[in-house]
């Protein structure tokens, strides 16, 4: 079963895996043709095989658009290759880049279990907050940030802690919405067993409430952890910092290393495709032991 399982769910993303691969490959070749074109024709180079021409536009030192090859040798290169406290390796910047990541990750899901846990007991709450929450999603986080950053900055809040109340800003609302509905899963029935017994608010919601809304906030923290380091990242941006996954994008806008800066974002994606199945290995683990279906 657990390997029937397994297949399952290998066998679709490795399938999405090349296709992504294949079309990327593609875009690449049709991308980086015109200027390949011009490197030929000032050469005078003529009669060049169809193979030949395609190895070249994915070879080329700035491509418009990087080949998945490219990629991957950048990356190894930067990772396995440098030392981990140089600044050119990817594994120091994303060093830089988790630590606000999982500060805010941290922040954001305290906050968003304590708002939910407010709105599902005071209808007040629920009426008046829960509409602030949602529309403070609908700002977009490139126009709010160098807010954030200059106020607590003005603050003499610096470093780490700005980035961090970003990511907290992205997570916290996965977590509110997963969490409320989670808190009002139980069944009427059960809730009715309790009053029966009872029970005060406090008990349903430690012997109930709480290990009912399990799955759902496992399930929220997947989707805000990867949240997080996209709050990082974008957090690394208006300050012009010199060191994360964000700085290196900066950079090699700067400099035109477009190769440079596809690394940085598949680094960012494999970090945060990372911490979500951590949290889901946990999440399996956590409900598993509680006898809770996860979701």
């Amino acid at each position: 079963m657990q390997e029937t399982g397994f297949r399952k769910s290998v066998i679709p993303v490795t399938a999405v895996l090349l296709a992504i691969l294949l079309v990327w490959s593609i875009a690449s070749v049709l991308l980086n043709t015109p200027w390949q074109k011009d490197i030929y024709k000032r050469a005078g180079t003529q009669n060049v095989g169809a193979v030949e021409f395609v190895k070249a536009t994915m070879a080329q030192e700035r491509p418009v658009l990087p080949s998945p090859q490219q990629v991957a040798v950048e990356v190894y290169n930067t990772t396995v290759k440098k030392k981990v406290t140089s600044k050119r390796s990817l594994v120091y910047h994303s060093k830089i880049t988790l630590s606000s990541a999982m500060l805010g990750f941290a922040m954001g899901t305290l906050l968003g279990i304590v708002l939910s846990v407010a709105i599902v007991y005071n209808r007040a709450l629920k009426k008046s907050l829960m509409p602030w929450i949602i529309t403070s999603q609908t700002i977009p986080i490139l126009a709010i940030a160098p807010m954030i950053i200059v106020v607590l900055n003005s603050m003499g809040v610096q470093g780490l802690v700005p980035k961090a109340f970003i990511s907290m800003y992205l997570s916290f609302f996965p977590i509110v919405v997963g969490m409320v509905k989670g808190l009002n899963s139980p069944d009427t029935g059960h809730m009715d067993l309790m009053r029966t017994y009872s029970a005060s608010n406090w008990q349903s919601f430690w012997k109930l409430r709480l290990p009912s809304s399990l799955p759902y906030l496992f399930t929220s923290m997947k989707i805000a952890i990867a949240i997080s380091i996209v709050g990082a990242v974008v957090a690394e941006l208006p300050t012009g910092a010199v060191a994360g996954l964000g700085a290196r994008l900066l950079a090699g806008s700067y400099y035109g290393q477009t190769i440079q800066i596809w690394s940085a974002l598949v680094m960012a994606s494999i970090l945060a495709g990372s911490l979500v199945w951590i949290v889901d290995i946990v999440g399996r683990l956590v409900t598993h032991r509680m006898g809770l279906n996860h979701a």
